[in-house]
This record gives structure tokens, C-alpha cells and sequence, in this order.
């Protein structure tokens, strides 16, 4: 993405922000090149039906998000919701009632080209039926300009579990790859061990890395933990993505998991541009929820 295109955004988003920056691919570059540049948007844990102190404008805070992306100069090549697209109810009408808002919301990206993941608030209730009433399959692959996304389901089941099923669909899914090609993985719930007692954790999903270990070119990209974070299992690197609706204190730093509070001059809420080709990057982007 542009340099331009950041300051457009910072401008839109109403308050300036640290940015992290990092090769996307930190095992050297691929024979199996991309096609030529291209970025996406990654959203993360909008929680849409969240009301509560922890984001006093958590009703509108998605629509402001959703301008934001719209008012970029380089429009992103598609879009990723990486879960927790709704917050969770026990009522299985307002659930749907929640998916059918969000879907009218986010109709308003420009981009069209929108692709979306379960998190748990959306689907480990009810195994992801509403979910897939209204989005689809929880786990798909597709390619795009040489590099090869899989979005893993680590949600619709409660014990937090990919299951041996979709194992299997990964194993015969990656044994089509050549060692070197580009993959990157999308996932709600980190696929390793971050904080288990906070559910910060995948119960298989060390099977999922041990499956993608043989490939030199593999990015984790998951929400989730309503905070960047950055993680490395072997050459694989694990990135996590800021939360829409509010932050989270970080893993370990106090008994319990808790969203931090309320503070209108520094939300820490945003979005993240992932930049492919010659030069290869994640930019958190920073969005105002006041």
C-alpha cells in the first residue's frame, strides 16, 4: 500500500498511531513468486450487538470502520473477517437478527470482493448453523495472484477444536502445495498455545502446524485476542490482529482476561493492510471508536 494511502487512512481514522511493519514471509523469498503486488484488509472481532462501558460507541464503531476502508485512494484487492463477526446471544433469533445487520453493514465496502470466517461468538452455540445460513462454509481456500489462503475453522466446535475431519481436508489440501509455494492461513483462535486458561488456544491446533511445517512460506494470520501480537512456531510466524469493538488486557498481565478500559484518546482499535509482493508487509491501521 501506499505511503499516501496510510495518511489517508490515519486522516479518516481521526487520530494518529503506532504502525508495525514486518516481512510477511520471514523465510526468504519464494521460486513461486506472486503475480505482482497486491494488499488486503484484514478485520478482526467486530462483535456487532456488543453493547457495554468497554466501547460506549460500539454500535456505530463498524460503519466508521467501514468509511474508513472505502476512503482509501488504493482500494485493498479483497477483505477478510477473521471472526467474531457478532457478539454472542443465547437467542438464536437475535443471533441471526445480529448477521443480517452486519451483512447490511459491511454491503457498503467498495470492495466486493469479501470473504468471511466464524469466531466463537458466531458459532460455537449452535455448531455455526446460523453462521452458515448467512456466510457459508467456516473453512474454504482460495488463491490469489500466486499465494495460496486457507481459512481454518477453530470455533464451531466448544472445545475449541479443528477436529480430525477437517485435518484431513488440510493434509489433502497441502499435499497439492509445493514446499516453497506462498500460503497463508486465516484463523480465529491462535493455532498455539498462547494463553490456554484465557482460551487462547486451539486444543489440535498443534496438528495444524505440525501439517504445515514442511512448507517454508507460511503466515498465520488470526484474531481473537483483541491485540497485535506477534508469535513464532519454528519458521512459522503468527500475527494477531486488533479488535474492532475493544482491546484486551495482554496475556499473563493480570488473573483474569479483562477488555481495558474505556480511553477516548486511545482506543487501540483497528484494522491491518497486508501488503504481498516485492515488498512484503502488515500495517496495523488505527480506526476511532468516539
Amino acid at each position: 500500500m501506499l505511503q499516501r494511502d496510510r495518511r489517508e487512512f490515519l486522516k479518516l481514522a481521526g487520530l494518529a498511531g503506532v504502525t508495525f511493519t514486518a516481512g510477511l514471509f520471514p523465510g526468504g523469498p519464494a521460486s513461486a513468486q506472486a503475480g505482482g503486488d497486491f494488499h488486503f484488509v484484514q478485520f478482526s472481532d467486530t462483535h456487532w450487538g456488543f453493547k457495554g462501558a468497554a466501547n460506549p460507541d460500539a454500535e456505530n464503531t463498524l460503519a466508521k470502520a467501514v468509511v474508513t476502508v472505502n476512503g482509501l485512494a488504493n482500494p485493498p484487492d479483497f477483505i477478510v473477517f477473521t471472526g467474531d463477526l457478532t457478539h454472542t446471544t443465547d437467542d438464536p433469533k437475535e443471533r441471526r437478527a445480529r448477521m443480517q445487520r452486519f451483512r447490511e453493514i459491511v454491503g457498503a465496502l467498495r470492495v466486493k470482493d469479501v470473504r468471511f470466517m466464524p469466531g466463537e461468538h458466531d458459532a460455537s452455540l449452535d455448531a455455526g448453523e446460523a453462521y452458515r445460513e448467512f456466510f457459508g462454509a467456516p473453512h474454504y481456500t482460495f488463491d490469489h495472484k500466486g499465494v495460496h489462503f486457507i481459512a481454518l475453522d477453530n470455533v464451531s466446535d466448544p472445545g475449541a477444536r479443528l477436529g480430525d475431519a477437517q485435518l484431513s481436508w488440510l493434509a489433502a489440501d497441502l499435499k497439492q502445495r509445493k514446499p516453497d509455494d506462498r500460503i497463508v492461513v486465516l484463523t480465529h483462535r491462535p493455532l498455539f498455545d498462547l494463553k490456554p486458561d484465557w482460551d487462547w488456544t486451539t486444543a489440535d491446533g498443534a496438528r495444524a502446524i505440525e501439517l504445515l511445517m514442511p512448507y517454508s512460506n507460511v503466515v498465520v494470520l488470526y484474531g481473537h485476542i483483541h491485540q497485535e501480537h506477534h508469535h513464532m512456531t519454528g519458521h512459522i510466524a503468527h500475527h494477531a490482529a486488533k479488535s474492532l469493538i475493544f482491546p484486551i488486557v495482554a496475556p499473563g498481565s493480570q488473573a483474569k482476561r479483562a477488555p481495558k478500559p474505556y480511553d477516548p484518546a486511545h482506543p487501540d482499535l483497528g484494522t491491518r493492510d497486508v501488503t504481498v509482493g516485492t515488498k512484503v508487509s502488515l500495517v496495523e491501521l488505527p480506526v476511532t471508536r468516539s
